[in-house]
């Protein structure tokens, strides 16, 4: 359960560092995964592991989620909001906190998985068509507008 703003919500009891990429083909088009869990389209990402920095996560967690290896050719931004809330079955109420970076697809196709049941690119004209998830449809717009790096 996600909440925003919500002054119901509950109390925060984990910070994790998560990595996001955002990925950019040649003609334009942003690499959307949509989640299994919510089945709203977000970029690929997740939380970080100890031993790897989080620009590393974010590469790691791309070809995980979605079958496509990128390199990193930019920074957009670090987004923490402590009004934005996680609440997990297992107790874990996580704040959010990420870091995404840009990057350029390398190899692979768009694959299913057991997170993400479709993987693909989208025009940005299209993304309307789409439910995005909000705190991933604040990042791609950040990104389309170039009001890049975002430190919120």
């Amino acid at each position: 359960m996600e909440y925003y703003n919500d002054p119901d919500a509950p109390k925060a009891n984990t910070l994790i560092p998560a990595s996001n990429l955002l990925v950019v083909d040649d003609h334009g088009a942003i690499l959307l995964q949509r989640r299994r869990d919510t089945g709203q389209w977000a970029l690929p990402g997740g939380a970080q592991d100890i031993g790897e920095t989080a620009a590393q996560c974010a590469v790691r967690e791309c070809l995980e989620e979605t079958g496509i290896v990128a390199r990193i050719t930019g920074f957009l931004g670090v987004y923490t909001d402590p009004n934005h809330i996680v609440a997990y079955a297992d107790g874990e109420i996580r704040q959010q906190y990420e870091t995404t970076y840009i990057g350029r697809p390398v190899n692979g196709e768009p694959t299913v998985n057991d997170e993400a049941d479709a993987v693909r690119f989208v025009q940005p004209v299209d993304l309307a068509q789409y439910a995005i998830h909000r705190s991933m449809r604040q990042q791609i717009g950040d990104y389309l507008a170039g009001t890049y790096p975002y430190l919120g």
